[in-house]
């Protein structure tokens, strides 16, 4: 198959994208000449054809990659000329922003003025966040043993890294592995989702032109059961890191433990409770939800979507949320005032449908949407839907749906809220509105989840720690934290005594 391909790229024209494998700075063609298919969520239509990391091109690019690191990168670069590699790659991206905007719509199916305002914008303050901490890793001297000797640590990179992404979030997954990685002076193996894998492919003539040496970074796409199963299980790569759904997530861990028992962080699924009281603005509390949840179609493990509001507001909350069900701005990804998009594909779509009709056939009610939108011709649209009063025994309430559906309830007591969130295996993300100051505290506290927002929702940081508890996942990305999941310490102990 050809390496690269002429697609057109609303409001740009003929362009010329990367189909194939990135290894060692150069592209190929995957070992056996195999590829496979991608469709275009907003039509239904064939898209472009990638080339399939065989087990022997994963092998090919982690000999590269230790190449690199034990020649060019790691421990042999000043961690200022890491940084300076992220800035450069950084400001790459922010001057071609439109551009990979609109790869990442066109790929992925969300909206082009969200993909490159939000996705775009927040990958390339992720790469800088990075590139200005690259020069921050110290350890510690352990003063404790007088003229006896001396003890410090160092804190060095793991090595290689297999780094395997969603389709959710394609550009800002490949930001959130790759910039700790290479801060930290690791080489990487990056496995975009068979279903997106277009701008993690074009990002790639960018890393060499921001002058990344040769093996640092190397992007294989392919299928999870094929190309990851061979990442994961494969002998010389000495980490792992994986964003998507609980099942896979174990297969990982396992591949990983049955292989070299390399380190494995993971972020998963979730199933994210909204505390609404009655103290709470309701107005401002269904913005916020409503952005939580119907953000990027409801396409997000920390979307907002379970919703226990206390009595005394419920049906007055209930329409509040409705009304901005109703004004989700549907339609074509190219559109700029599009920002709800189709679900990424066929599959995707009637498993929601699946999960709205269960809910509905166990007695909830349908507030608004629930169905296809009218309009969706032969994409992947669902409306933005409410399910009302939900039982906590409903496969609509227990399991991840990962589409526009938000399942509410009501509750009479602060505990009796908290036993309806926490009653869960999830716990990446949660939220509480109130304005009673103490009960916030109380409540944030009391949540089990990794991330709990008050009185607002699904605003993250670079530099702040995401991760989930139970279920939801292991370690944390972003922040100092995400950058010390990339690193190893090392004890040395120096004999400063004459005698023994």
């Amino acid at each position: 198959m050809t390496i690269k391909q002429d697609i057109e790229l609303p409001a740009f024209g003929k362009t010329t994208v990367p189909t194939g494998l990135f290894i060692d700075n150069e592209w190929v063609a995957s070992s056996d000449s195999k590829s496979f298919s991608t469709i275009n969520p907003a039509t239904g239509d064939h898209f472009l054809d990638f080339a399939h990391a065989t087990e022997e091109d994963v092998d090919t690019a982690v000999k590269a990659a230790r190449k690199a690191f034990k020649t060019t990168w790691g421990m042999n670069v000043a961690s200022t000329e890491r940084a300076a590699l992220l800035f450069k790659l950084a400001d790459l991206m922010e001057q071609n922003a439109a551009k990979i905007g609109a790869l990442e719509s066109l790929n992925s199916g969300k909206g082009v003025r969200i993909a490159r305002e939000a996705d775009v914008a927040d990958s390339i303050a992720c790469l800088r966040y990075y590139a200005g901490l690259a020069d921050k890793l110290h350890g510690q001297t352990i003063n404790h043993f007088g003229k006896e000797k001396f003890v410090y640590t160092l804190h060095q990179p793991i090595g290689v890294c297999g780094q395997i992404i969603p389709w959710n979030y394609p550009l800002l997954m490949w930001a959130w592995k790759v910039a700790p990685a290479v801060a930290a002076g690791c080489c990487v193996i990056i496995k975009p989702s068979e279903l997106t894998p277009l701008t993690a492919l074009y990002l790639c003539d960018l890393v060499v032109e921001a002058g990344f040496p040769a093996g640092v970074i190397n992007v294989l796409p392919g299928l999870g059961a094929s190309t990851g199963d061979a990442i994961s299980r494969h002998m010389d790569i000495d980490k792992v890191a994986f964003t998507g759904s609980v099942p896979t997530g174990r297969r990982i861990a396992i591949a990983a433990a049955e292989s070299n028992l390399k380190k494995v962080t993971l972020e998963l699924g979730g199933k994210s409770p909204m505390l609404v009281f009655d103290s709470a603005d309701v107005e401002e509390a269904a913005a916020w939800v409503a952005m939580g949840i119907w953000f990027n179609s409801g396409q997000d493990c920390c979307a907002s979507s379970r919703v226990y509001v206390q009595e005394g507001i419920y049906e007055k909350f209930l329409t509040a949320l409705k009304a901005k069900a109703e004004a989700c701005a549907i339609g074509d990804p190219a559109d700029e005032k599009t920002s709800f998009g189709p679900l990424i594909s066929a599959n995707q779509r009637d498993k929601v449908l699946a999960y709205i009709e269960s809910g509905r056939e166990a007695g909830a009610r349908v507030v608004t949407g629930g169905q296809k939108w009218p309009q969706s011709g032969g994409g992947y649209w669902i409306e933005p839907t409410i399910l009302a009063d939900v039982k906590a025994d409903m496969k609509a309430v227990k399991e991840e749906i990962f589409g526009p559906v938000i399942v509410a309830a009501s509750f009479k007591t602060e505990e009796e809220a908290l036993e309806l969130a926490n009653n869960t295996e999830y716990g990446l993300a949660a939220a509480v509105f109130t304005n009673d100051a103490r009960q916030a505290t109380r409540v944030t506290a009391a949540l089990d989840a990794g991330t709990v927002w008050c009185n607002q929702y699904a605003l993250l940081h670079a530099g702040v720690p995401f991760g989930g508890f139970k279920q939801s996942g292991i370690g944390r990305e972003l922040g100092t934290y995400g950058l010390d999941a990339y690193t190893q310490v090392k004890a040395v102990h120096q004999n400063l005594s004459q005698t023994m």
